[in-house]
């Protein structure tokens, strides 16, 4: 077989496991919290948010602003930690395969 016949058949396989790895992250969540608690966010590992969930105690018109910064800072680390994981997971599938943009 040729070295473009292997290498077509490498980057189909690549491109298999690449999908079936984004399905599995578009499943797997992270959750993070901010304000002792009073704000939980989860996302999904394909850089979507799942959930927000404010503990009713936190919801005081005097401290609007507070709770957004909450509610941001907490959205943040999930999202940073969902990418993390799903950097790390398609890193796995593209390992050794050096084409700009699959990394």
């Amino acid at each position: 077989m040729s070295s473009i016949g292997k290498l077509m058949k490498q980057a189909a396989r690549m491109q298999q496991q690449m999908e079936q790895v984004q399905s599995q992250l578009a499943a797997r969540t992270v959750e993070a919290t901010s304000g002792g608690g009073a704000v939980k966010v989860v996302a999904k590992c394909d850089g979507t948010l799942a959930s927000i969930k404010i503990d009713p105690q936190a919801l005081n018109p005097a401290d609007a602003q507070l709770l957004e910064d909450m509610v941001i800072t907490a959205a943040n680390q999930a999202l940073t930690q969902a990418k993390e994981i799903s950097n790390t997971e398609m890193g796995k599938v593209t390992a050794g395969f050096n084409l700009p943009g699959l990394t």
